[in-house]
């Protein structure tokens, strides 16, 4: 298995480590993905790639951390070639669940990954809450540049699934799948092709059922690769071969 997406960087997962890598490693999975979401978080996952050989990082800044962090792209260009386990950019996108006021420097910092992204020919990785059409519009302008596209927690309607699969965009499942009132999001993920399909646990956040209530952490993407399959109707052995290959062949 691969958790395409956790944040390693934040509490309680950095204080336990050690812990958190062994309980991942029993559970079968081989790579873990941690997400920059900040100048300092960033500066966190270039420690924490060099703990274990099945962690990588990448490099970008959240929506919410637009306000304090605007990065060119010429930065993230910079820093994602001085380490070849930084293998993503991101996350990056919009978030106008909250409010509008750093809209654009949202906007302006999301087109900047874009650009780092069809440089370095790295993977994209999205958050998207309440912004499909500004996302898609955004998205849609590089739509000749072969950008490659990660959906990360996707939880957006089917028409703006639809759209981005014309995209060639790939989508990652997060442990809300597991949730009792995600009817409408397990029947996107019915929908969506196999294979521009992965896994994630976005842990600290986002706990599977059935350890709701606990802090998330990568081991438990195991009860959302079991969700996914139940919903493919395949076998966990055979949804996690298929996301690990998609996930090998969306980050080479």
């Amino acid at each position: 298995m691969i958790d395409s997406h956790c944040h390693l960087d934040h509490e309680p997962l950095l204080s336990n480590l050690s812990d958190v890598i062994k309980r991942s490693k029993d559970v079968g999975i081989k790579k873990l993905l941690t997400i920059s979401t900040s100048l300092d978080s960033f500066a966190r996952v270039k420690d924490i790639i060099n703990i274990d050989e099945i962690i990588y990082g990448t490099i970008g800044i959240h929506p919410h951390e637009t306000k304090e962090n605007l990065v060119s792209s010429n930065t993230i260009v910079k820093n994602f070639n001085e380490n070849k386990k930084i293998i993503g950019i991101g996350e990056t996108g919009l978030d106008f669940y909250y409010n509008n006021s750093d809209r654009d420097k949202q906007i302006k910092s999301f087109n900047e990954h874009i650009i780092a992204a069809i440089e370095t020919n790295a993977p994209l990785i999205i958050h998207s809450r309440n912004a499909e059409d500004d996302t898609f519009h955004i998205l849609e302008k590089y739509k000749n540049n072969n950008l490659k596209i990660l959906m990360h927690c996707f939880t957006g309607s089917k028409n703006f699934a639809e759209k981005l699969l014309n995209l060639n965009a790939f989508f990652s499942a997060s442990g809300i799948i597991t949730f009792k009132n995600s009817i409408e999001l397990q029947e996107i993920f019915k929908f969506l092709p196999l294979n521009k399909i992965l896994i994630e646990t976005d842990s600290p956040f986002l706990t599977p059922v059935p350890n709701r209530g606990k802090k998330n952490e990568p081991s438990f993407i195991d009860h959302t690769a079991q969700k996914l399959a139940e919903l493919k109707s395949i076998s966990k052995s055979e949804l996690i071969k298929i996301t690990t290959d998609n996930f090998n062949k969306l980050f080479g």
